[in-house]
């Protein structure tokens, strides 16, 4: 077997253990995490504060931010007082994803025992990020309408991993050439039970609906069926939400 293929599977197996570890710390504390993956400017900033806006008086939420520099993500949500940790990736070699220990590391920062909702915001990059498990509930793609309905074919790994996807900034449609019904037809080609979601965190549509879609998951500690496999640690997750 050539040497690179090895290395690479050894990466992704040491991950693994450091992501049922982070699992073990979800469950002992009971907190429900969710990781946002995407192309940079699809829009995950941005709905992350029009989210904590709706949540943080709801809920108790914490946020991981993922960036390769700079700390203006969490500078923006850090309005929202609630605990932020920013893991930049430039210390680690600049990779573009988050991994299992880099989580790991951000969760000795965050008051564990006051969270019950996680927001993982993972780097902008959408392809490097599928591959990484960090121990989440729920894998989250984001596809803004500005991006072209042939991303999922282009892409497929992120979007056969995501366990929903949320189609972005649909108050542009009226202004765009893209067919939503081909996009929808374009995820499901390569994820048949993919959960969709579309929203506009600028105009609020959609918004009400992926608000109490986060409400009952992290009050029932939902696992979709599909990764449970894959998760080992995960305790007392059965049924997925029914969109």
């Amino acid at each position: 077997m050539p040497t690179h293929i090895t290395i690479a599977q050894n990466i992704l197996a040491a991950n693994e253990t450091l992501a049922r570890a982070n699992q073990d710390l979800f469950e002992k504390h009971g907190i429900y995490a969710i990781n946002f993956m995407s192309s940079p400017g699809a829009g995950k900033t941005t709905l992350l504060d029009a989210t904590l806006s709706a949540l943080v008086d709801r809920i108790k939420i914490g946020v991981i931010e993922g960036d390769i520099a700079t700390t203006v993500d969490a500078d923006r949500l850090a309005r929202h007082n609630i605990p932020i940790v920013q893991v930049n990736t430039e210390p680690f070699g600049g990779d573009c994803h988050l991994e299992a220990r880099m989580v790991g590391s951000a969760l000795q920062s965050l008051p564990l025992g006051e969270i019950k909702l996680l927001l993982i915001e993972n780097i902008g990059n959408l392809v490097c990020p599928a591959e990484f498990n960090l121990g989440e509930h729920l894998k989250a793609a984001l596809l803004s309408v500005t991006e072209g309905e042939d991303k999922p074919l282009k892409y497929p790994l992120m979007f056969r991993e995501a366990d929903i996807l949320i189609v972005t900034k649909i108050d542009l449609l009226p202004h765009l050439k893209l067919s939503i019904e081909k996009l929808r037809g374009n995820v499901r080609q390569i994820n048949p039970k993919i959960e969709i979601f579309e929203v506009s965190a600028e105009s609020g549509k959609g918004m009400d609906e992926w608000i109490h879609f986060l409400l009952h998951c992290a009050q029932d500690g939902i696992r979709p069926e599909r990764h449970m496999h894959e998760n080992v640690g995960a305790k007392g997750h059965t049924h997925p939400h029914q969109h």
